[in-house]
């Protein structure tokens, strides 16, 4: 009688370990995230619209930057992905690489710079970039992320970097089975000049310094900066 109520309690234990295994995941995956308030602009080579951030924040939006403005913040961000231990040792001998092309800039920065005067102090702009995969009827080349300026700060997040995600969201040998896209990677940002990149203690991350970083910047026919949170 004793083994038995104890083998009981066992296989009570168990059960109770596994349903709390379950209801954290659960939890995990009722995560609120951002969600989308409005599409701006939408064709096959970018995206661009504004997302409501769950959490409190508030940003300084509407804010006015230039198109130049915006561009040479752009040209300044580069990454390497994020490795886990121990291949992060040989990925910090890699270089980073630009997060952007010069014709990625010159397509999505008047969408950003249009798109930052239209936000509010609880949304985000998020972005975009579309190319055809490594194989275009299956798969398309993303890089996608999100913008926001909060007081002196412009803060910048990756989501995809060239990832070939699945180009329609069924499968194509099952239209009624469903191909979510693949997880975000993981990334390291960078910023040069890298002074200009630093913590933003309110939002605990780091962003650019834009009122510092543009009295710095190269701006065509010496445009002077119009910053303006």
């Amino acid at each position: 009688m004793l083994a038995s109520g104890a083998q009981s309690a066992g296989k009570a234990r168990v059960v109770l370990s596994w349903g709390g295994v379950l209801g954290l995941v659960l939890c995990m995956g009722c995560a609120r995230l951002p969600y989308t308030t409005k599409v701006l602009h939408e064709d096959a080579r970018v995206v661009v619209k504004l997302e409501q951030e769950v959490e409190t924040r508030r940003y300084s939006h509407p804010v006015t930057l230039s198109v130049s403005e915006v561009s040479a913040i752009m040209r300044g961000f580069s990454l390497r992905e994020q490795k886990s231990l121990p291949l992060r040792w040989f990925a910090e001998e890699v270089p980073p690489v630009p997060v952007f092309r010069e014709d990625e800039i010159l397509v999505l920065a008047p969408l950003l710079a249009e798109a930052l005067q239209k936000a509010s102090p609880g949304e985000r702009v998020h972005f975009q970039l579309l190319a055809p995969g490594s194989n275009p009827a299956y798969y398309r080349d993303e890089t996608s992320g999100w913008v926001a300026v909060r007081d002196r700060f412009f803060h910048f997040d990756t989501e995809y970097f060239h990832a070939q995600n699945p180009s329609t969201s069924f499968s194509h040998y099952d239209w009624y089975y469903p191909t979510p896209p693949y997880p975000p990677g993981s990334y390291v940002l960078y910023f040069e000049p890298g002074r200009f990149f630093i913590q933003d203690r309110a939002q605990g991350r780091r962003g650019v310094d834009v009122r510092e970083f543009l009295k710095s910047a190269i701006l065509p026919k010496g445009g002077q900066p119009t910053f303006k949170p």
